[in-house]
């Protein structure tokens, strides 16, 4: 966080896009070797310890109340865990940039989550935005379906984005929560992760699954997959996000979410194998024109 102070605006944005662009294509390699759980459990336990590790340093508040830690709890195990879980079991099915592309309906279920919960405003612009975004996504998955006749995996792939969008912005509603309480940020991204792993463990544990490692020789590509996703993708990232977020607002900065998952089209184009159509990039087209309609200032008061 104090290395990201002293960097301009928009050399925040471009690293904050390029590492969570490239994260999705990143977790191809942990489920390589090991389980989604297993992945899911050790990037967070690692990132979880390095953010606490931060806040030492840093001097910050790292110690947190009984009431404090069932705060960040409920929010790692939506945010850092179950949402993850869904993540990572989806891009074993479908190419990580489809899943990189369903997470830009998340302003819209944010939004209509806030407004369920506490009867925040929504607008008719957020609303058609977040139209845009659902009909964008069905474009991007609708070749892929052409393929079902082979196979489920693909409705799998599908079933497990929406599963993942749902419990992310479950745990995006927590964490706006928390942030009324004023709970550092480096405490509470350290300790949320913290508790997401330890749900992840469980799930290893109660499947009967063994939480081995692969070996350095055997898979260095895991080694450092894992290294970046917990260090770059989950720590750096985020410190860049919250210092852009602090002098520009939470809105604008969020246009980071509109650019992540067109990149991540073409990282997965690049690397996958992927071939996107026609109906690929018009899809993306609408997606990031809904993200950008959620994002006008006119909108503002539905991503309070």
């Amino acid at each position: 966080m104090a290395v990201s102070r002293g960097l301009p605006n928009w050399q925040l944005f471009v690293i904050a896009v390029v590492i969570w662009s490239t994260t999705w294509h990143a977790i191809l390699y942990q489920l390589a070797h090991t389980t989604p759980q297993a992945g899911v459990t050790l990037r967070f336990a690692l990132a979880g310890a390095v953010a606490l590790a931060i806040a030492v340093w840093r001097g910050d508040r790292w110690r947190c109340s009984a009431r404090e830690h069932r705060l960040l709890a409920f929010q790692g195990v939506f945010m850092y865990s179950l949402a993850y879980l869904a993540v990572y079991h989806a891009e074993k099915h479908v190419p990580s940039g489809l899943v990189a592309v369903g997470y830009s309906a998340s302003p819209l279920v944010a939004g209509i989550g806030a407004w369920l919960l506490w009867r925040t405003p929504i607008d008719a612009r957020f609303l058609a935005g977040g139209a845009l975004c659902v009909l964008g996504v069905t474009l991007i998955f609708w070749p892929e379906f052409a393929h079902m006749a082979s196979g489920e995996s693909t409705a799998r792939g599908a079933f497990f984005t929406v599963a993942a969008v749902l419990l992310s912005a479950v745990g995006s509603l927590a964490a706006s929560r928390n942030r009324v309480h004023g709970l550092p940020f480096w405490a509470a991204l350290g300790w949320g992760m913290l508790y997401g792993a330890v749900l992840s463990a469980a799930v290893v544990v109660a499947s009967g699954q063994p939480l081995a490692l692969p070996g350095l020789r055997a898979a260095p590509s895991w080694w450092l997959s894992l290294a970046y996703l917990a260090l770059a993708g989950s720590v750096i990232a985020f410190a860049c996000f919250l210092t852009l977020q602090q002098r520009i607002g939470p809105g604008p900065a969020s246009t980071i979410g509109v650019m992540t998952p067109v990149l991540a089209l073409v990282v997965s184009a690049l690397f996958e194998g992927f071939r996107p159509v026609l109906f690929t990039w018009l899809g993306a087209a609408l997606a990031v024109a809904g993200n950008l309609l959620i994002l006008r200032p006119g909108a503002s008061r539905a991503r309070q």
